[in-house]
């Protein structure tokens, strides 16, 4: 399982979509709603939390179509498939390095672009959290996503369509915590959710998406 993260990460690296492609968009997004929303700095504060998530669930959404297609492609998950390691495992795999890859980055690049939606000082430690917790839920989701839609002609879009309502229950406790912290809330039960969410899906996707992976490669 290592050795397939280690070659899916070589591999988007490589490529440079996963990674670059997704730090561009949440950074022009976060840059693009300050130009059109204004620069009242208690509007954007306001809105900080939502955009940030927002933002951060788009970018992830980016690279999703890519996760299983290459190796469909080349026939490498043919091999996969037929080899040692579970499906599962390879779901698993998979989810990891497109959250390494994407989650990751995007986590830490968030405060630095809190500052343009000007995020109160009080959210920041939660800002980062809330990303580093909810999205390898959004990996696994999209990992699910993309198993049931390898091998079909134009599914990235399909795969939206399919991802994007998972999505929100991610994205609703996620900007909810945030902004709690950002205004000295309470914010512990949304933050257990977001963490249940993520324990769930780490827990039940990968055998999700092996079994749609079966049904593909049949």
């Amino acid at each position: 399982m290592n050795r397939l993260i280690a070659r899916d990460l070589r591999l988007a690296v490589r490529a440079g979509g996963g990674f670059g492609l997704g730090l561009a968009f949440f950074l022009i997004v976060s840059v693009l709603v300050p130009l059109a929303v204004g620069p009242e700095r208690s509007q954007l504060a306001a809105i900080a939390p939502g955009i940030l998530w927002v933002a951060a669930l788009l970018a992830c959404l980016l690279s999703l179509d890519r996760m299983f297609a290459l190796d469909w492609e080349d026939g490498s998950l043919d091999l996969l498939a037929t080899a040692p390691v579970p499906l599962e495992s390879v779901a698993l795999a998979k989810g990891a390095a497109h959250w390494l890859t994407t989650g990751l980055p995007l986590t830490l690049l968030a405060p630095l672009l809190g500052l343009f939606l000007n995020l109160p000082s009080a959210g920041y430690t939660m800002l980062v959290l809330t990303l580093a917790i909810g999205t390898p839920a959004l990996s696994m989701i999209g990992a699910f996503g993309a198993a049931l839609t390898v091998g079909l002609k134009r599914g990235g879009l399909l795969l939206g369509l399919l991802v994007l309502p998972m999505y929100i229950p991610t994205l609703i406790f996620g900007a909810e915590v945030v902004r709690r912290a950002a205004q000295s809330q309470p914010y512990q039960t949304p933050l257990l959710l977001l963490a249940g969410i993520t324990l769930g899906a780490i827990a039940l996707l990968p055998f999700a998406a092996a079994a749609a992976l079966r049904i593909n490669l049949r």
